[in-house]
């Protein structure tokens, strides 16, 4: 769900997740709240999350420890591509040994799309590209990590053409990720 509710926030959306809410035990309800802290308008009801911007509303870079939620945290470094400030993402030590070296894989492809990035040992810190414009045309090495396909794919959410070298990394765990997202991107640039 963090995705589609990146999405509503990056877009301005609003986006809808049905099936988890309030009353979810999901990480996908504290990144929502995460999306609050950030500007967007997140509207929780018990089975579904609604994330959405107003036109005039900049999202803003935050300060969060992601200890519980290292995954949906991965969808934090897409968001931040378009925050104003730098974001910085706490305690996600653990991206160091799941499916590849992914703090590795977040700061390359976030460097990638024009934020300059700050590894820490558990950390990273995620400064926005000039004007929160990630840079458009990059191809985005999915490192066979599915979370990396589908996280940076939101960077078309910014309204910029991406290349996801090896979509079909999703195809285990989301196969139609990439129709979805394709639904709520702007101008179905995913």
């Amino acid at each position: 769900a963090s995705y589609f509710l990146a999405a509503g926030a990056m877009t301005g959306g609003p986006v809808t997740v049905v099936g988890c809410g309030s009353e979810s035990t999901q990480g996908d309800v504290r990144f929502a709240e995460v999306l609050r802290e950030m500007g967007a308008t997140v509207d929780m009801q018990p089975t579904n999350i609604t994330a959405s911007r107003s036109p005039d509303q900049q999202l803003h870079g935050v300060d969060v420890d992601c200890l519980d939620i290292p995954d949906a945290a991965m969808t934090l470094a897409a968001v931040a591509l378009v925050a104003d400030g730098p974001t910085t993402i706490r305690n996600v030590g653990s991206w160091r040994v799941k499916e590849t070296e992914r703090m590795k894989a977040i700061v390359a492809e976030t460097s990638k799309l024009g934020a300059d990035v700050v590894e820490g040992d558990t950390h990273c810190v995620i400064t926005p590209p000039e004007g929160n414009a990630p840079t458009p045309n990059v191809a985005i090495e999915t490192y066979d990590d599915h979370r990396i396909a589908m996280t940076f794919a939101l960077a078309a959410c910014a309204g910029v053409p991406v290349t996801i070298l090896d979509p079909k990394c999703t195809s285990k765990t989301f196969p139609t990720y990439f129709d979805e997202l394709n639904r709520v991107s702007v101008a179905g640039q995913a």
